[in-house]
């Protein structure tokens, strides 16, 4: 990252549940969560929470580099400390740094990927199919250590957390995972 860029970086620090921004509102910075967790957030219309990211120790808001507005609330979902950049100096970060440019347009198709397996998992009807697509897709090991609470999992997978403990209980049942508390790993068939 150029030094002019990290120098013009600012610390900021977001209590539990604090909004780092809203939908609609105009982008200024580009975020790294250095400590705690983010989330880019919306919500159905029969109030059903959607969550489009989640970010620990990486980038947030990086979709918006050249957005008229947020798309999504951006909210803390623990305490979080994290380093906002002017997007005006990342762009010209960007513009003027061919290394960083190359490095951030290696991190902007890591985050594509992962987007298209979300959207892949989210066309899956089946709550069961939805989990075995994570661990598959998000879980080379086949093991999953959940490091957040099942709910804040379930409305990752676009669940009801009813629906998410349900179809853990089944897979469990049949054999195709173990789930150790917040381990989740899938059975390797024999």
């Amino acid at each position: 990252m150029p030094a002019r860029l990290r120098e013009a970086a600012e610390w900021r620090e977001y209590d539990k549940g604090a909004a780092l921004f809203l939908i609609g509102e105009r982008p200024r910075f580009i975020y790294f969560i250095v400590h705690g967790e983010a989330r880019l957030r919306r919500h159905s219309q029969e109030g059903m929470e959607m969550v489009m990211q989640r970010a620990r120790n990486s980038f947030f808001a990086e979709a918006s580099l050249e957005s008229a507005a947020y798309h999504c609330d951006g909210v803390a979902t623990e305490p979080v400390l994290a380093l906002a950049f002017p997007i005006g100096k990342f762009l010209i970060a960007l513009a003027e740094c061919p290394n960083f440019r190359g490095k951030w347009i290696s991190l902007l198709l890591r985050e594509v990927r992962r987007a298209r397996g979300q959207v892949e998992r989210q066309g899956l009807r089946n709550a069961g199919d939805r989990i075995l697509h994570y661990l598959e897709t998000e879980c080379p090991s086949g093991q999953l250590r959940l490091n957040q609470t099942k709910k804040a999992w379930a409305s990752e997978l676009g669940l009801s957390h009813e629906a998410l403990y349900r179809a853990l209980g089944k897979l469990s049942d049949q054999g195709v995972l173990r789930v150790d508390g917040l381990l989740i790993e899938k059975m390797k068939k024999t």
